[in-house]
């Protein structure tokens, strides 16, 4: 399939999008604040994965080099539209992270619900660290910010969703007691 896609056979490329649109579309999900944007980002970065296709080197893995192109389409599709305003008022104090387990027994979909309900740069921040594994050197560069504004960044998008999630408990809480 990937041979075809060298060769720009539309039906192999068709194929290939098939396959790999609904795990691109979590990605993008992630980025995007409802389903039609998703759909824009996911469509963008496949545009951008046929045009480059000869890029890819084998080094790793394909769907690994798919996701990091569409990962960089939502960001760039950010920095274009709006660029982030971050304050660095808290330049100045400790970054200290803790992980924090799904003891509330949230299924993953609710995770992500409150995942995309944070600011966006918030959320840009916490996807490219916690999901997709970038270090804060690695998003400072991506999104044009400093290392410690990334870090920054990341303890406020957390402790946002920590506030979420005792919400949750606290309503679950409420509705089990009474």
């Amino acid at each position: 399939m990937w041979e075809g896609c060298l060769q720009n056979d539309r039906k192999q490329q068709e194929l290939l999008y098939k396959t790999l649109a609904p795990k691109m579309m979590a990605v993008c999900m992630r980025y995007a604040n409802d389903k039609d944007e998703a759909q824009d980002i996911l469509q963008e970065g496949f545009i951008k994965m046929f045009n480059n296709v000869h890029k890819y080197r084998g080094d790793g893995n394909l769907e690994g080099w798919i996701r990091r192109i569409m990962v960089h389409t939502a960001i760039s599709r950010y920095r274009k539209l709006k660029p982030m305003v971050l304050v660095e008022d808290m330049a100045d104090s400790p970054i200290h992270t803790s992980s924090t387990q799904n003891a509330n027994n949230l299924e993953l979909k609710d995770l992500l619900k409150l995942v995309q309900q944070l600011p966006q740069a918030y959320r840009s921040v916490f996807n490219l660290y916690a999901v997709e594994g970038y270090s804060h050197q690695e998003i400072g560069n991506t999104l044009g910010i400093t290392e410690l504004l990334s870090r920054t960044t990341l303890y406020r998008a957390r402790n946002i969703l920590k506030g979420k999630l005792m919400q949750l408990t606290s309503k679950e809480q409420y509705y089990m007691a009474g």
